[in-house]
């Protein structure tokens, strides 16, 4: 299992459209996710600031699913009117966190 962790900025105002999208994931979006291999998916919100987190066989093939899907470049396409994510310029993707401590979790 790897691990993958992300963070975004929601945009002034935006939360609970934020959540109310979220609540609302489409179908085909949470079938993108579980063909990358993601699961234990969390996301939590503090202030104007995200933080995403989920679990992969792969963050390598987890980054390759999501980067060739239609469905995933369309649900980024409905967010970016109530979050700003920071993109690496290589991958496309949100820059990896760097884990720095871990505590009853294998690595």
């Amino acid at each position: 299992m790897e691990r993958y962790a992300w963070k975004a900025r929601i945009l002034d105002g935006k939360l609970d459209e934020y959540i109310r999208r979220h609540d609302n994931i489409w179908p085909e979006m949470k079938e993108v996710l579980s063909r990358a291999g993601i699961r234990n998916y969390t996301i939590w919100n503090v202030g104007d600031e995200l933080f995403g987190y989920y679990e992969c066989d792969s963050v390598k093939e987890a980054g390759r699913v999501q980067s060739e899907s239609a469905v995933v470049e369309k649900w980024n396409e409905y967010m970016k009117d109530v979050m700003v994510m920071e993109r690496d310029p290589v991958t496309g993707a949100q820059p990896l966190l760097k884990q720095v401590f871990s505590f009853g979790i294998e690595k």
